[in-house]
């Protein structure tokens, strides 16, 4: 018999992670403890929405809560580039230093400190390794060029990586336009694009899970409570899906 592949799935989730990451985490390590097999961390960094890496905390002294999030270069880069393009601006982490010593300790401060990454999805990831999240896990991304060739071929409506006005964005096609969302009822259309390849596509959520275990192949995934309204189980026979654990206070940063 194959060994277990054990998956779940998440986007960066702000430069602390959420404490639901925490406890998909502590779910697969413990799964694993108990059948063995190898877990993969499945990085949605090919999502545009600023929001996900919104990183609320709590005063130490005060108990207030405050939400710190990223900066980027533009307005091109907040709104529509996907999280692995979203770049840090200079000045963005020194600002953030000088506010962490009001929520956490010195250690995670330092660790911080330590992280040189340059855009959204990188600095996250590298935090989440010197916290030891992710320690002994294979990283699958979804903004790889290598891991979008393997992946199965995308019909009809899905999303395209392509430029507008100097910037990587995420561009949605519905098979007969290319958009880019402004929020509401607002949509840019872009000119249409010659030959796209498959590298440049990554598919919209309800298409995601399909097009990630082409792929992965993975025997257990571990979902959370957002994916329970899109994900249909019987869909993937092949696959046992496990609740994650449950976690107090899952939207604030694991620190």
């Amino acid at each position: 018999m194959n060994e277990p592949i054990i998956c779940f799935g998440q986007q960066p989730c702000g430069f602390f992670p959420k404490r639901f990451l925490a406890a998909k985490v502590k779910t697969a390590r413990k799964l694993q403890s108990e059948i063995g097999g190898k877990i993969v961390f499945f990085y949605h960094d090919s999502d545009a929405d600023y929001r996900e890496t919104i990183t609320i905390m709590r005063d130490k002294r005060t108990g207030a809560e405050t939400r710190l999030n990223f900066l980027q270069e533009n307005k091109i880069q907040k709104k529509f580039s996907p999280l692995y393009a979203k770049k840090i601006p200079v000045g963005w982490k020194e600002e953030i230093l000088k506010q962490l010593p009001r929520f956490v300790e010195q250690p995670f401060i330092e660790m911080f400190q330590n992280v040189q990454e340059k855009n959204t999805a990188d600095f996250c990831l590298e935090m989440y390794r010197k916290m030891a999240l992710v320690g002994g896990m294979e990283i699958a991304r979804s903004g790889d060029k290598k891991f979008r060739e393997q992946a199965t071929e995308l019909e009809g409506g899905y999303f395209i990586d392509t430029q507008y006005q100097g910037e990587t964005v995420r561009a949605k096609w519905d098979g007969s336009k290319l958009t880019l969302h402004e929020g509401g009822g607002k949509y840019i259309e872009l000119p249409a694009l010659g030959a796209v390849e498959k590298w440049q596509k990554n598919p919209a959520r309800d298409q995601r899970f399909r097009w990630m275990q082409s792929v992965i192949g993975c025997t257990h995934y571990i979902y959370g409570e957002g994916e329970k309204g899109y994900l249909t189980p019987a869909d993937f026979p092949e696959v046992t899906f496990v609740d994650r654990e449950n976690i107090d206070q899952p939207e604030y940063a694991f620190v």
